[in-house]
C-alpha cells in the first residue's frame, strides 16, 4: 500500500486565514496549529482516497459479494464456530 504522501518532504510556510476567535482560543490552549492542520489534512486526504478506492473497485467488490452470497465463503467448510 502506498503512503498517502511523502512524510519526509520538507515543511513549507503557508499563509492561512482563520476565524480570529477560533485562533485566539486555540492559542490560549497551546494547540499546535501546524500539527493540528497536518493531522486534519491527512484525515481528509485519507477519507477522499478511501472513497476513490471504493468507487474504482465497486465492480470487483460487487462481484465478490455476489460470489460469496451464491457460494459461501472460501473456508466455510473448515470453520469451527
Amino acid at each position: 500500500m502506498q503512503p498517502l504522501y511523502d512524510f519526509d518532504a520538507p515543511k513549507k510556510a503557508t499563509n492561512l486565514s482563520l476565524n480570529s476567535d477560533l485562533l485566539k482560543k486555540t492559542k490560549a490552549l497551546n494547540i499546535n496549529l501546524s500539527a493540528t492542520l497536518e493531522q486534519a489534512l491527512t484525515d481528509k486526504l485519507k477519507s477522499i482516497e478511501e472513497k476513490k478506492w471504493v468507487k474504482e473497485n465497486k465492480n470487483a467488490i460487487t462481484a465478490y459479494n455476489d460470489f460469496v452470497e451464491e457460494n459461501g465463503c472460501f473456508a466455510d467448510e473448515f470453520r469451527e464456530f
